[in-house]
């Protein structure tokens, strides 16, 4: 068989060849959409290529990128690591701290960076240490007034640029394409590096019909963030097949989303369980033609199977779970129903629904506990084991990657039993994590930082349903003797939090207590915690 790289380039020249009126619709603010046909992508993308490697982008430099869903970024998707450099996507909701630490350690030299979010970065440019020159997207070609140097449009430097820029064809598929960061459980983020060939085959998975069967036909609109493991692989994906993209950009809201939805005729959407509850409200409130939809994937933390039936049941909308991480560029498996399932029962169908679902083709996953692998029960629980050609093998320069990858297996941290018919269900997490909008909060990082308080004692932080957000971190404290435990003392500790975390971190409420349950060896009974508050309220 003929020796033929697995290479991200070849994604644009084949839309640009079979699908070059294709569009992709990208709102950019408030009243300002682009309509850009993939051969108009095409040549951009080329641009780009030409305008960073003029600015001294080579094969192996990191450029990060800054910025929400719009075209732009997706053309960085592609210019970037066609020429065999790595395009590093930051999560811009990690906390300042965190958000220079990625830069500083993924080594990125050129930063793209959204017109509306550069003055949070320029706020940081004296803490990055690697970082040369700034290219500010918008559709202005105007450079924002600022102290830096080297500073650059996006739109004045592809005007400059040649759209007959020519990706080289030998680059190894090994090569690394993309970097994402962790949202940083324990510690600071980890990174990820994703290569040509591993994102190319995540791409032909998400076009399976088991999976999201993405085909030229759909019109794919990726609400989760593109700098969150890829947008799911959904861009990558949506211009190797020719799908029509619609990108929502910055500011969007429920309102927003379903008119796009309506008005654009998406077919196949994406992001976590937060948005669509706040969709389906709206929806209820002042319903949408939905008809184009055929399937809502949502993934990042569990869904309520309220809000599975009522898209189901009330709108006729497949609302597909999805599982996957960081380190698995994130596709591992989707609750699609097999053949035999078809004539079950509502109920039925939202239990299924409800799981992780069918590990993908290409993928092993195994289930371990101190026993070895578990059997195939729906029971018997261990944590869940996984390896294939899009899993990472290890994280970037980082002593961690000794607790996660062992034996050729990626550990997940995440504790799931396996259905007697295959499906994957999580039940639990091996570290008591708080999953708040699909993003991670550490617990240890909080208790650390209120134990610092002079009037606290002990601390421990624990999740609690929330019927927005899924889940919400409360503070349990033990004040030292003397201090008391009001309103007044609460505001000062979550206060005394607000300087070191992003704000979605901080916790919605603070109990005192007089003491914490503690294991046998003095680590704090969360489990005890978390039974004895359940009925604590947290406002929505």
């Amino acid at each position: 068989m003929m020796q033929t790289p697995l290479l991200l380039s070849s994604f644009v020249k084949r839309a640009e060849q079979f699908f070059p009126n294709k569009m992709i619709i990208s709102r950019t603010g408030a009243d300002t959409i682009h309509r850009i046909p993939y051969r108009e992508f095409a040549k951009r993308t080329r641009k780009l290529a030409d305008a960073l490697t003029k600015l001294g982008m080579v094969h192996g430099t990191k450029v990060g990128s800054f910025a929400w869903n719009h075209h732009r970024h997706l053309e960085a998707y592609f210019g970037v690591p066609g020429t065999g450099a790595i395009l590093h996507m930051i999560n811009i909701r990690l906390s300042p701290e965190h958000i220079a630490y990625v830069i500083n350690h993924a080594e990125d030299e050129i930063l793209l960076v959204d017109d509306n979010l550069f003055p949070h970065l320029e706020k940081l440019a004296p803490m990055l240490k690697t970082v040369k020159k700034y290219v500010i997207m918008g559709d202005s070609k105007e450079i924002p007034e600022t102290t830096l140097e080297n500073v650059y449009s996006y739109e004045a430097l592809l005007d400059a640029a040649s759209d007959t820029f020519v990706f080289p064809e030998d680059l190894d598929e090994n090569t690394p394409a993309g970097m994402c960061y962790t949202s940083a459980t324990t510690g600071n983020p980890k990174g990820v590096v994703y290569t040509h060939r591993g994102l190319v085959l995540h791409s032909y998975a998400l076009g399976l019909a088991d999976a999201m069967g993405l085909s030229e036909r759909d019109v794919v609109m990726p609400v989760v963030p593109m700098f969150h493991v890829n947008a799911w692989g959904m861009p990558f994906a949506a211009v190797f097949f020719g799908s029509t993209q619609v990108l929502p950009g910055p500011g969007f809201d429920p309102k927003l989303l379903l008119d796009l939805i309506e008005q654009e005729k998406v077919t196949v959407t994406a992001g976590v369980p937060t948005i669509w509850l706040a969709v389906l409200k709206e929806q209820d409130q002042q319903p949408r033609d939905l008809s184009s939809l055929r399937g809502i994937v949502c993934g990042g933390s569990a869904s309520p199977k309220g809000l599975i039936r009522a898209f189901e049941e009330k709108y006729g909308v497949p609302f597909i779970i999805g599982y996957g991480m960081t380190e698995t560029t994130p596709l591992v498996s989707m609750s699609v129903f097999n053949s035999e399932m078809e004539n079950l029962t509502m109920d039925e169908k939202v239990d299924i629904r409800a799981l992780q679902g069918l590990i993908m083709p290409g993928l092993e996953v195994k289930i371990v506990n101190e026993n070895g692998e578990v059997p195939w029960d729906g029971e018997t629980m261990g944590e869940l084991t996984i390896r294939g050609p899009w899993i990472a093998s290890e994280y970037y320069k980082d002593e961690r990657t000794a607790e996660a990858f062992k034996d050729g297996w990626l550990y997940t941290g995440d504790i799931a039993v396996m259905t007697e018919f295959g499906y994957l269900k999580i039940t639990d997490r091996t570290k008591d994590l708080i999953k708040s909008g699909g993003e991670w909060i550490s617990s240890v990082d909080l208790e650390n930082a209120l134990m610092t308080h002079e009037a606290v004692f002990e601390a421990a932080v624990i999740a609690l349903p929330h019927e927005k957000w899924q889940e919400r971190p409360l503070a349990c404290v033990v004040l030292k003797e003397g201090e008391a435990g009001d309103d007044a003392m609460k505001q000062k500790l979550l206060t005394s939090l607000e300087d070191q975390f992003a704000k979605w971190w901080i916790p919605d409420d603070v109990v005192f207590l007089d003491e914490l349950p503690k294991t046998s060896v003095g680590k704090f009974l969360k489990a005890a915690l978390r039974e004895n508050l359940k009925e604590h309220s947290l406002e929505v």
